[in-house]
């Protein structure tokens, strides 16, 4: 329902472009340049007293471990939008890790394909891809130091940790961006180099959905 009408969604469901890389890569500012619906996955992030939460140490939970990550809440909200037109996702609070509350999104009928981003999108595949709601997956596999410096400016504009947090957690993640990009690329998706690389993949992709939804 949109402005009291009733929204009839096409018999032919939406599907998802993925977008992931590592923290830092550029996967938001890609999902805004592409110009399409885009869901934040990293919203759906456990909060900090969630039980046995990963840790790097006894003080520092490791937010890169995907056991930090509501997986099956995120796979739920996307298959509900793809076949629904609709769906609520929570609004999580990076410096906090909470969440302060949730966000309604509900589809034009004319929209074909949406983006999902987030740094365990690739998670999703799998199963978007066993329902046949996967348009392409996307891998931005970049400079890992490039990354690194993008993160840190990020983080520190938005303020999300302590100084010596972010670069601790930086040269953590650094060093373990190589394994992660193989990591999504078993999960099915295509490593692209660049920004720009990506922009394209994406747009090639929203095309191609489109014209099967036709």
């Amino acid at each position: 329902m949109k402005n009291g009408i009733l929204i009839i969604m096409s018999t032919a469901p939406v599907r998802v472009i993925i977008i992931t890389g590592p923290s830092g890569s550029g996967k938001s500012s890609l999902a805004r340049r592409c110009g399409l619906r885009s869901v934040r996955l990293d919203d759906f992030y456990h909060t900090f007293d969630t039980p046995n939460m990963p840790m790097v140490d006894e003080h520092l939970i490791d937010w890169d471990d995907v056991r930090s990550w509501n997986k099956e809440a995120a796979i739920e909200a996307l298959i509900e939008l793809c076949t629904t037109g609709q769906t609520d996702t929570p609004d999580y609070d990076i410096p906090t890790s909470s969440v302060i509350g949730s966000r309604h999104l509900e589809l034009d009928p004319s929209e074909t394909v949406i983006v999902a981003e987030g740094i365990f999108a690739a998670h999703c595949v799998p199963a978007l891809k066993e329902r046949g709601l996967l348009a392409d997956a996307i891998c931005i596999a970049r400079n890992p130091w490039r990354n690194a410096y993008f993160r840190f400016i990020r983080d520190i504009k938005k303020n999300r940790k302590s100084v010596p947090v972010l670069i601790r957690r930086g040269l953590y993640l650094t060093k373990r961006e190589p394994g992660q990009i193989r990591e999504w690329t078993a999960l099915g998706c295509r490593p692209v180099p660049s920004l720009e690389a990506a922009v394209e993949a994406v747009k090639m992709a929203a095309t191609a959905a489109a014209a099967q939804a036709d």
